[in-house]
């Protein structure tokens, strides 16, 4: 098994609850694992036979970028599906912080995990 970490991937979304979270798009980072079989893209050397983390993550942008979320849990939810649907993904967990959400604090952070 492989394991693939994408590490605070920068996005920009419409996320809470407050009239001021609902007009200005806000900085959200996520971070995604993911183990997935790759014997044959070890032995063959061939980029057909791995998880393209890169057609992943430009997915992912799109998708949150043009979405609205009221909840981190939502949103962290909606990424972990994305992350989902390759079926060649074993399990997955997917962190998304919420940069200065709390006054004295760095960030806020939900993590959810799926497996097969």
């Amino acid at each position: 098994m492989a394991k693939i970490q994408i590490t605070d991937l920068n996005i920009r979304t419409i996320l809470g609850i407050n009239d001021w979270e609902r007009k200005n798009r806000q900085e959200i980072l996520i971070n995604i694992t993911f183990n997935y079989d790759c014997k044959k893209a070890r032995q063959k050397d061939d980029v057909n036979n791995v998880v393209d983390y890169k057609s992943l993550t430009k997915k992912i942008i799109s998708k949150v970028e043009n979405s609205q979320f009221f909840l981190l849990e939502k949103l962290t939810e909606f990424v972990l599906d994305l992350v989902m649907e390759d079926a060649r993904i074993q399990n997955a967990s997917v962190r998304i912080d919420k940069p200065h959400a709390l006054r004295f604090a760095k960030s806020v952070s939900v993590e959810l995990s799926a497996k097969r």
